[in-house]
Order: C-alpha cells, then sequence, then structure tokens
C-alpha cells in the first residue's frame, strides 16, 4: 500500500492549558504552566489485523506530529519557553495498542516535537486502549536532563467525546517549568551516595 493513498482524517483539535499559582499551600515564584495539545483522528486499521501497519505510520505520524508540536508551542510562547515534555495516545475500542504505539513511537512523529523545543532526552509516554472519556495522561520529563526528577510531571484530561471506537486520539505536552517547590533532589545525588554508576544505577 502506497503512503499516497493514507492520510489521515482528523475530526478535531483539542488543546489545554494548566496555570497553577499555588502549591503546597505555598505560592509559586513564577507560574507552573503545563499544556496540551490532541488530535483525534480515524483509525486506518479499525476493527481488523493488519500485518503491515509502517505504511500508516509513515503517511500519519509526521502529520499529526507536526501539527501538535506547532500548537503546544504556540501556546506556550515559543520552544524555548518549554522545559519539560511528554506524549501519550489512546485507541478506540475497537483498535489495538499497537495501533496509538505505532502512531507516537516513531521519530517521524517525536522529532517534530524535539527540534521544535530543541530537546535530547526520550519522550516519556502512555499508551492505552479505552472509551471516549478516558483520561489523557502525559508524563513529561525534563527535554535535556532526563535525571532532572524536579521536571517529572503530569498532565491529565479528558475528551468528553473522543476517542470514538473506530478513533485514535494522540496528545503531546510541554511545561515551562518544574514543579514550584521541587525538593526532592535528583538521581544524580542518590547515585553519588550510594556509589552507583549512572548507567547502571542498579548495580546488576
Amino acid at each position: 500500500m502506497s503512503n499516497n493513498n493514507i492520510t489521515p482524517e482528523i475530526r478535531k483539535i483539542v488543546t489545554y492549558e494548566d496555570t497553577t499559582f499555588i502549591e503546597g499551600f505555598k505560592a509559586a515564584a513564577e507560574p507552573w504552566r503545563m499544556f496540551a495539545a490532541a488530535a483525534v483522528f480515524t483509525n486506518p486499521w479499525a476493527g481488523k489485523f493488519v500485518e503491515d501497519l509502517r505504511p500508516g505510520i509513515q503517511a500519519i505520524a509526521p502529520v499529526i506530529g507536526e501539527m501538535l508540536s506547532a500548537r503546544v508551542v504556540d501556546m506556550a510562547g515559543g520552544g524555548d519557553k518549554i522545559e519539560a515534555y511528554g506524549k501519550a495516545a489512546i485507541v478506540g475500542m475497537n483498535g489495538e495498542i499497537e495501533h496509538a504505539s505505532g502512531v507516537t513511537h516513531t521519530l517521524r512523529f517525536g522529532n517534530f516535537f524535539r527540534e521544535a523545543v530543541g530537546a535530547k532526552s526520550y519522550l516519556s509516554f502512555t499508551n492505552l486502549r479505552g472509551p471516549a472519556n478516558t483520561a489523557i495522561t502525559i508524563p513529561m520529563m525534563d527535554k535535556i536532563d532526563a535525571g532532572r526528577r524536579s521536571h517529572y510531571l503530569t498532565l491529565q484530561f479528558a475528551i468528553n467525546d473522543a476517542p470514538g471506537p473506530d478513533e485514535i486520539l494522540v496528545a503531546l505536552g510541554g511545561a515551562t517549568t518544574g514543579r514550584p517547590h521541587h525538593r526532592i533532589g535528583d538521581r544524580y545525588q542518590d547515585l553519588a551516595e550510594m556509589g552507583n554508576d549512572v548507567d547502571n544505577p542498579a548495580g546488576v
């Protein structure tokens, strides 16, 4: 099947913003802002087993990745404003987890966001199957330093009519700061205190 025969049929785009001024009974030094953009589109593989997902992935992932990256960057006021990022996908009940994974676990999707925000870390993720109004859970981490625990964040919201049974919902999320009052250290502090190596933290 040629990629030219596959185009994403997008039903809606939903954006979400969360701005926190007080966290843990204490005012934040600056507002803690998190953003998300989600696309809801027809699942081209719904209701059947398709052996080769690659043509669909190559056709759909870049379109969705570029579109959502632009939305999140615009909400943040520029890619340089985003410090933490992540992604999520939910496939409707007539699809497979593999379908949600296929669209998001490809550089053809994620590299648009990495390039837009100047990131090196991998995009933390969730992949789910569920009905409409399933919670969209986007885990995030620092875009450069995966061990920076202040930027281990989660943004959650839902879309009441998505995903439909034959749809896929894909979302990207970003944050302008870490948690306002982070005070649990980072993994490098633990490694130094425990005498373990960064590439083998459990020493196995």
